[in-house]
């Protein structure tokens, strides 16, 4: 299986900017897999393609400032980072910008000191492990000088910091937004909710390996980056019943997808704990969990957009991208969404 086959010509005035004003206003592109039909609806309608009994598997993760700029001590040559996973409490893995000025010992400073950290490690694709030094709660001192580490295909600046998280964020450590869950509100899930359709949470950390170009033609080739995940009891006892009482169990954003693979039996059925995944989903995986998913309009070639390929069929994906483009669709983080049942 070859990467040209996931590519797409993709304008750049199709990539969102910014959220819309009201999230659950974006565009609803519909896929039907039995039949290959098309609809084009907006979001808020998506409550007129669920039913009772239907189980929404959404991932609760919050993003953090993750993307801290600073100088090396000592120099005062400039440096980035980007917090990917967490290992203790003060220790992180991350990636470097420059990084050949980070050998194991190198120290930086953030936010006028009030944040400093040390080299410990060199790892995998050049990452560093980093040792954070400060005074005070480190979530606080983040919250004081990190930046949101927005995709760098959106190059304005948002105003309101809550529109790259999900309404329903609250466990933290992504660096990236499980955007698919972006689109809903409150108020939509509660009438969801009384409609008779479960909401089940997991937690996956979405880390920067999301965004990272496959580079190899052979996609079998590409090495999937890990991301750390959260099943409770309660969400299997819930996505259980679903599968259980022939009900669908829809998972909102690839994400949820990978814990929900990762988890799951021959017969679909999940089990509770918390881990590492490093699950490459691509055309030819047979699904196991899901009967459903919503997702946004993925980057060409990437992880993603095979995903979704393998879950809808390759040729089917690509002729809704090319109507979504024809009509104006919004791609990417910022973007609308599909539903495909």
């Amino acid at each position: 299986m070859k990467l040209k086959d996931f590519w797409y010509p993709l304008p750049d005035e199709l990539i969102a900017q910014h959220p819309l004003e009201r999230r659950d206003q974006s565009r609803l592109l519909v896929l039907n897999r039995k039949d290959n039909s098309l609809d084009h609806r907006t979001f808020r309608d998506i409550r007129e393609y669920l039913r009772k009994g239907d189980c929404l598997v959404i991932n609760n993760t919050r993003v953090i400032p993750a993307r801290l700029l600073g100088e090396k001590e000592g120099t005062g040559g400039k440096i980035e980072f980007v917090l990917l996973k967490r290992i203790k409490t003060d220790t992180w893995e991350v990636i470097l910008k420059p990084g050949r000025r980070a050998r194991i010992g190198s120290r930086f400073i953030f936010g006028d000191g009030r944040l400093k950290a040390e080299i410990i490690n060199i790892v995998d694709e050049g990452n560093r492990i980093v040792k954070f030094f400060y005074e005070g709660v480190f979530e606080e001192v983040l919250d004081q000088v990190g930046i949101m580490p927005l995709p760098p295909y959106i190059t304005e600046d948002l105003e309101d910091k809550e529109r790259y998280q999900t309404v329903y964020s609250r466990v933290n450590g992504s660096a990236a937004a499980p955007t698919a869950g972006l689109h809903f509100t409150e108020e939509l899930l509660d009438l969801l909710k009384a409609e008779g359709i479960d909401v089940a949470e997991v937690t996956l950390h979405v880390g920067l390996g999301t965004f990272r170009p496959v580079k190899v033609e052979n996609i079998l080739e590409h090495h999937m980056h890990k991301e750390s995940y959260s099943l409770s009891e309660q969400a299997c006892e819930t996505i259980n019943r679903a599968r259980k009482t022939n009900n669908r169990v829809i998972a909102v954003g690839t994400t949820s997808v990978r814990v929900l693979e990762t988890a799951a039996d021959d017969q679909g059925l999940v089990r509770p704990g918390q881990g590492e995944t490093d699950i490459f989903i691509y055309p030819g995986y047979r699904f196991k969990a899901i009967d459903g998913l919503i997702t946004n309009f993925h980057l060409p070639e990437s992880t993603l957009m095979m995903l979704v390929c393998a879950f809808a069929g390759r040729d089917f994906v690509m002729e809704a991208y090319k109507e979504a483009m024809e009509r104006k669709y919004r791609f990417f983080s910022f973007g609308d969404a599909m539903f495909i049942y």
